[in-house]
């Protein structure tokens, strides 16, 4: 197998006083493959960097589990241990810094705070943009009360990874079929939702310096960019936008191919996107770090484009 040297960003760990906020996702994995999981989250110097060695992966930038603090009602809450989890990141990151780099956790339920924290963290820590587990409490980030988060973001110049998460309410079309909600369906459309909220809503015409980070092969948003031109050109509702939606998918919104290994779909999604804007990652430790590294170097293309894929596109987004 051919070894490309890698970066990966999607690669979860876990601090102390978060454990009860994965319990919605948690109580449906076996105890045992759970409790190897609860292992490898908490791991910082040994299976993690041996697995990255193994795959050839150098650099990896560190977030918090799902939920996180999205899943916290209480905002005063939602700010502290934020605050906690990214000053333990810190520490994290500064023992291994030519290996580690961080996500912030940020309390999303209020705009403002949001961007203190991201500025905090970026400001003082280096930390590479952040990582939000989608809605928080039932509010998108669409709503123009974010404006005041975005145009944070925008002038730091760093990306907001929008990782799945449950639907705030469960659709019907999912009662009696509970493999549907979570990660083998809904938190996909969940997540690719959200996305089109902020593209529909005019947060990447306000904000056109945004990069957002969709995983698992952008949640299916690549292919459908020709049908978001085709049908918004018919069912528009009044929205206008200043370019077709098509090309905010790529450009604005990047992704990785965390948890969708397929020959297949990467090379779809390339011919979609661009080579530009598709990325490796493996969505540590819930997906094999060594199918992950296989998948990405046996895929047939151009080796051009490979190394992109694999780590230059990464080392230009986050400035490495």
């Amino acid at each position: 197998m051919a070894r490309v040297r890698k970066i990966a960003f999607e690669e979860h760990y876990t601090a102390v006083g978060f454990k009860d906020y994965t319990k919605s996702f948690s109580q449906h994995i076996d105890p045992a493959v759970f409790a190897d999981l609860a292992a490898r989250l908490e791991d910082f110097d040994e299976v993690r960097l041996r697995e990255m060695d193994d795959a050839g992966i150098d650099y990896v930038i560190l977030s918090q589990t799902g939920p996180g603090v999205q899943a916290e009602p209480d905002a005063a809450v939602a700010l502290e241990r934020a605050r906690r989890n990214n000053d333990f990141l810190a520490q994290q990151v500064a023992r291994h810094p030519d290996r580690y780099g961080g996500f912030a956790v940020l309390p999303m339920h209020d705009p403002v705070t949001a961007a203190r924290e991201l500025e905090r963290c970026v400001g003082q820590y280096g930390f590479k943009g952040s990582l939000v587990n989608g809605h928080t409490n039932g509010r998108y980030y669409d709503d123009p009360a974010y404006d005041a988060f975005w145009e944070c973001m925008q002038a730091l110049d760093v990306p907001m990874y929008l990782h799945p998460v449950d639907p705030y309410i469960v659709p019907h079309a999912y009662q009696g079929h509970p493999e549907l909600v979570g990660a083998s369906w809904g938190w996909g459309v969940e997540t690719a939702s959200h996305a089109l909220r902020l593209l529909f809503g005019g947060v990447f015409d306000r904000f056109p310096g945004i990069k957002l980070i969709l995983g698992h092969m952008g949640e299916g948003l690549p292919f459908q960019r020709w049908r978001f031109d085709s049908r918004f050109a018919v069912y528009s509702h009044g929205i206008t936008l200043q370019r077709p939606p098509s090309e905010y998918i790529g450009s604005n919104i990047v992704i990785t191919t965390s948890g969708v290994c397929s020959p297949h779909a990467l090379l779809g999604a390339i011919a979609e996107m661009g080579e530009d804007a598709v990325m490796f990652s493996v969505d540590y430790p819930y997906e094999s770090t060594r199918i992950a590294a296989r998948f990405i170097e046996e895929t047939p293309m151009d080796e051009r484009v490979r190394e992109k894929i694999c780590h230059g596109n990464a080392r230009r987004l986050f400035k490495l």
